[in-house]
């Protein structure tokens, strides 16, 4: 299966958010993806983290839904929507960080909610989403075609329990993909984006694809980009380091046979 990355400078504007993010998609379906990922917060990158508050959406309808069921359905592919803010309570204060899957009939296949929320505070930047958002709980995996599929968001990379939770949940063969939608501040990207993802790859024994933000945004806020793909073998298949692009590459059950075989750790498990 081939597989498109994408990865945006998002704005404070939903609608031309959702404009770029409908070309890009129809970009990544025109060269051949049959899955493609959108980055966290795709739709609306805003000027203060209350703003999304205004733009959130209850389970099952809304603009943003909807342009994303549209988009699954007009290209026929398997669209991970990247994060939108999703209330559970139309009176709450506080939102989840919302990744929805859409199939390639337009129809939800999977929707997962941001377990862990970052917070940075090197004493020149200071950030917290827990002051808008509230966490989700539960691991998430669907299936696109014949591929288990596992998600994640951002700041989940640093929490390898997950990891193995999606790859080893009962029942389910081990996720030959896991989804990493992100938004990485420049200082922890620079530091730790690349190390966190192939880790990922390598101890899971499975692809990873990495859709982010990457750029000087309207709000003042710089992400790290640096969208890539990366095979189970740790090696980096397709990097775009900044500005809005899509990268590609093709999922082969061959070499997740491979690797799984030639270094079976995925069975040598003892603890967990």
């Amino acid at each position: 299966m081939k597989i498109a990355a994408v990865q945006m400078v998002s704005t404070p504007d939903v609608s031309r958010n959702l404009e770029a993010a409908a070309r890009l998609v129809a970009r990544a379906a025109g060269d051949g993806a049959q899955l493609v990922g959108l980055p966290e917060n795709f739709c609306f990158l805003g000027r203060r983290d209350v703003d999304k508050l205004a733009v959130a959406e209850m389970p099952g309808d809304g603009p943003i839904q909807r342009a994303l069921s549209e988009a699954a359905r007009a290209h026929g592919v398997w669209l991970v929507g990247g994060t939108l803010p999703m209330r559970m309570d139309p009176l709450a204060d506080r939102v989840r960080n919302t990744c929805l899957v859409f199939g390639p009939d337009g129809a939800l296949a999977a929707r997962y909610d941001k377990i862990h929320l970052f917070a940075f505070d090197n004493g020149r930047e200071k950030y917290d989403e827990g002051r808008v958002l509230e966490h989700g709980s539960e691991p998430v995996s669907f299936l696109a075609g014949a591929l288990r599929v596992g998600l994640s968001v951002c700041y989940d990379v640093r929490f390898p329990e997950l990891y193995r939770a999606l790859a080893f949940a009962p029942g389910q063969p081990p996720c030959d993909l896991m989804c990493v939608p992100s938004a990485f501040t420049v200082p922890t990207g620079q530091a730790h984006w690349e190390l966190l993802l192939r880790a990922r790859a390598v101890e899971n024994q499975c692809y990873v694809i990495a859709p982010a933000q990457g750029g000087a945004h309207e709000n003042g806020r710089r992400t790290w980009g640096h969208t890539m793909i990366v095979d189970p073998w740790g090696d980096v298949l397709a990097q775009h380091e900044e500005g809005e692009g899509i990268v590609t590459a093709t999922i082969e059950a061959g070499r997740l046979t491979q690797v799984r075989a030639q270094l079976p750790a995925l069975a040598h498990r003892r603890l967990g």
